[in-house]
């Protein structure tokens, strides 16, 4: 998606300069990240996650900037994961990560150089992610990839408070001994 003008851009009483630029500052910053959820949520679907995040752009260019101003991360996932749950149910299928799938996936920027240590430490790290249940995957990284807060991740999700703590605890708790068992 480019950050100019977005193909079938509807029509809004709130094209303004102020609502441009407002949605140009929102493309440029949350596009990779938006791309980066979608893809791993559609299991690594490029092609349909570009479309996902455009559509969740569109429906951001259609509110008046005051409505989601101060919280346009947490409405953008919101809605990004919402439409990716619309094009599974559509398509019928919920499916899981195939095995190694996550580290295929390719960001939007090259990564800064690493050590090696560091890089097998991080791949070995997302295999681990990608063995635990659907929901934990999803709490892990809205949390630790994308920053946000429980009640965040509660409210773009649809679970409690305390139920995203649970998940979480229970997550790391999990990543903490299969890591522990890893062979040095």
């Amino acid at each position: 998606m480019e950050q100019g003008r977005l193909k079938n851009e509807p029509d809004t009483s709130h094209d303004s300069p102020d609502a441009s630029s407002f949605v140009q500052a929102a493309v440029a910053r949350h596009q990779a990240p938006l791309l980066r959820y979608a893809t791993r949520l559609l299991n690594g679907d490029v092609d349909r996650a570009r479309d996902v995040v455009q559509d969740t752009f569109v429906r951001l260019m259609a509110q008046p900037p005051s409505e989601v101003d101060g919280h346009v991360a947490e409405w953008l996932f919101t809605v990004c994961r919402n439409r990716t749950h619309d094009v599974q149910r559509k398509e019928g299928r919920m499916s899981q990560f195939a095995e190694g799938q996550v580290e295929r996936i390719v960001a939007a920027e090259p990564r800064p150089g690493a050590t090696l240590e560091r890089a097998e430490q991080h791949a070995a790290v997302l295999k681990l992610i990608s063995q635990l249940p659907h929901n934990q995957q999803e709490v892990v990284r809205l949390k630790f990839q994308n920053g946000f807060s429980y009640q965040e991740i509660s409210r773009i999700t649809s679970l409690s408070v305390g139920n995203v703590g649970f998940i979480l605890h229970t997550a790391l708790k999990a990543l903490r001994q299969n890591l522990a068992a890893q062979p040095e």
